[in-house]
Order: structure tokens, then sequence, then C-alpha cells
């Protein structure tokens, strides 16, 4: 077993910076990590899409802090409830999934969270998965697990409310996935639970049957969630978020095309600054200063994190090269479609440029694409094509070269 780190200073940061609530309280929990003894703690993501994201890796830092100080950690792959789906801050039901999407879709994520988390060493990350408990409950015990909630505490989650409200369904099995997110905590014996804020009605869940099935008071660090300026929390969902399969270049883009409101925020949520360099910064661009410089500084040290120094270092020169000088990137991906005459719609679609044939046509009639550096807003145009490659652009940053 490692040894405990009860140093002070770690403990305040890892209980306030990028925190939003601690359960039962700050005081409570700092007194535990303060004793010295080794507590187990877990962070669980289900696995309904292929890739981690920025949002994963913020909380992940966390549960790294814990490692750090000698606790024991788990990283949970919830193999089952995401064949479930979580409710959580959906307008409608999720598609459930089968076991081997699931399983197929999580097979990256051990390498992606080993940019955060140590998995070897004296005290490495353990892996678990809740199909181990959850796939051998009987109804008797889903029942019985049921009794410690009532249909009103359920009803009284935003999304439920807010459906019945509409007249949209709340399914029965959503009503199930907080109990099973919850019932993880008992499985595990866990001490603490780490998660964005928009799980705190599940973690707590599991909080009240630590209490009631074992006696055990669970923790809960909830941490802030990266938002645009609307509230809408950056994610998979809604496609705006850095994915670790992203590129490095892709990931300067994607963090340079975020709005202004959001710099402070992910300095605070991605970033060890401390309080007063980030008072700073922020106070610097309300007297005026342009936040270009600070949003490159963001980027660079996102990039570097997620994908190593001298990528973010390239990715920051191609970013320049490319928006503010006006030039091609160095190396643009060929593409060989395998027919010579295709509709400009089915190229953008079939290059990966855009996401799906309306995608395209909106793409074009905004004049968004450049077919060999000239503007095509005709939603009905061919091209065509030979072993002279054709440069096809969309927006600023996005190009392919596409041949026969």
């Amino acid at each position: 077993m490692s040894k405990v780190s009860t140093d002070q200073k770690k403990i305040d940061w890892l209980l306030s910076h990028a925190v939003e609530n601690v359960y039962p309280n700050r005081e409570a929990v700092k007194e535990r990590l303060l004793s010295g003894k080794q507590m187990t703690v877990y962070y669980g993501i289900d696995p309904t899409g292929p890739t981690l994201h920025l949002g994963h890796l913020i909380t992940m830092r966390k549960l790294a802090e814990l490692q750090q100080l000698g606790h024991k950690v788990i990283l949970l792959i919830g193999d089952f409830t995401a064949m479930i789906g979580d409710p959580t801050d959906k307008a409608a039901t999720r598609k459930q999934l089968t076991h081997d999407q699931v399983l197929d879709n999580c097979k990256l994520y051990k390498q992606q969270a080993e940019k955060v988390l140590n998995f070897t060493g004296a005290n490495p990350v353990e892996i678990r998965f809740n199909s181990e408990w959850l796939a051998k409950m009987s109804f008797k015990d889903v029942v019985e697990l049921a009794s410690h909630f009532t249909v009103q505490q359920m009803s009284e989650r935003d999304m439920f409310a807010n459906r019945i409200k509409d007249g949209k369904p709340v399914h029965l099995h959503e009503f199930l996935y907080p109990l099973m997110q919850g019932y993880d905590s008992v499985a595990m014996d866990v001490d603490g639970e780490i998660g964005g804020n928009d799980q705190t009605f599940n973690m707590l869940a599991g909080r009240t049957l630590q209490r009631e099935l074992k006696n055990k008071e669970k923790f809960v660090i909830t941490n802030a969630l990266l938002t645009d300026p609307s509230g809408k929390k950056m994610g998979k969902t809604e496609g705006n978020m850095i994915a670790m399969t992203d590129t490095a270049e892709d990931m300067y883009g994607k963090l340079m095309s975020w709005p202004d409101e959001m710099i402070i925020p992910a300095f605070k949520l991605c970033t060890d600054l401390s309080e007063e360099e980030i008072k700073s910064k922020e106070q610097a661009m309300s007297d005026g200063e342009n936040p270009m410089s600070h949003k490159k500084e963001l980027a660079q040290k996102i990039v570097a994190w997620l994908a190593g120094g001298e990528a973010a270092k390239h990715a920051a020169e191609q970013f320049a090269s490319v928006h503010q000088k006006g030039e091609k990137p160095d190396q643009i991906e060929t593409i060989a479609l395998g027919k010579t005459e295709a509709t400009l719609v089915d190229v953008l679609v079939e290059s990966g440029l855009c996401s799906s044939k309306s995608d395209a046509r909106r793409q074009i009639e905004q004049k968004g694409i450049r077919v060999n550096d000239e503007i095509t807003d005709d939603v009905k145009a061919s091209i065509t094509l030979s072993d002279t490659p054709v440069l096809i652009q969309k927006g600023k940053r996005h190009f392919v070269n596409l041949t026969v």
C-alpha cells in the first residue's frame, strides 16, 4: 500500500481548484484527507462514444491529484449503464446500445486516460466494469434497491420535470439509472466519488445507498463543467468538444474558435494557473486588452497537455500560417474516391469534411466551400476527378486533396 500524503496545501488545492461542490462539506472531507488513512475514490464513464474528450480529462485531473496523494483510485467503465443510457441533461430518451457497441467504444479509453492517470507503479489506477455486478442482479435485488428512493425524488430531477411538463415520455428504465450508478459505490465499497456537476443527483444516490446499506459516509466532489456562453455543456453530444482523437492542429483550431467568454473559465478548469494569475488576466481583458494573446496561451497549454509540447508548437505555427497569413497547411490529406465524377455534396460527405448531405448543402449555400481556391455556392455542382488532385476547402482550416 502506498504512503498517504497529508500535505495541507495539496489537499486545499484538491478541494478548491475547479471544484463546484463538496458533499457533505469541504471541512468534513478535508478532515478525512488529513487523517492519513488511504481511501478509495472513483470516477465513472459511460462509453457512449468512441473517444474521451476534454471534459473527461478535466475530471480525471482531480482523480490524479488523489492518486498522487497516495489514495486508491478506480476508473470505472460503465459498460452496463451505457447500454441503458444516462438521462442527465437529455430532452429525449437516449438510444440504447448493445454491449458489443459499448466495448468497442471504450477500447482506447485507457490509452487516452494515460495523459492524466498512472496505471503502473506502486499505486496504479484500477480499471473496473460495472457489468461485473449489475448484470448479475436479480429482479428481487432491483426491487430492494428501488425501495430506498421515492417516485417524488426521481421526478424532481430537472430533465424529468421538464419532459413531463412538455408532454414528452419518461421511461421507467431512466428512473432506474441513478439506482444503478448509485449501486456502483456499494459494489466497490468506495469512500468517495468524483464527477461533473451534472452528475450530482446520481452521485448523491450512491451516497444514500452507501449510508443505508453499509452505514458508510461517501464523500462527493463535483467539478464545474466547461460550457459555452449559452450555458450549454461542451461535450461529444453537442459536437463542440476537444476529442482525444483530434489532431493537435484540430485541437488548437477548435480552441481558437471558442468565444472570448470561455477564456477565463477554461483557464480555471484546464490549467494549473493560480487564482491570482487568472484574476490578473480577467482584469487585463476587462480593461481592454486584446483577448487573442490569452486565447493563444490557453490553446498552447491545453494542446501541450493533451498532445505534447512539440505538437502544440507546430499547431500554433500552422494556425498562424493558415488563419493569420492566409497560407495553406504544410500537409494536406489526399483521399482517393475511386470514381471520376461525383456531386460536390457527395464529395464533402465522403471525404469527411461534412457530417451529412444537409450539412454539405448548408456549407455550400453559405459560401463556406472552395474548390481549387474558388468559392462554389451551387448545391448541384459536380466534381471531375483525375490523377491531378482537386483541392477542397471548408471554412478557413479544413483542407483535403481528392483524386480518382
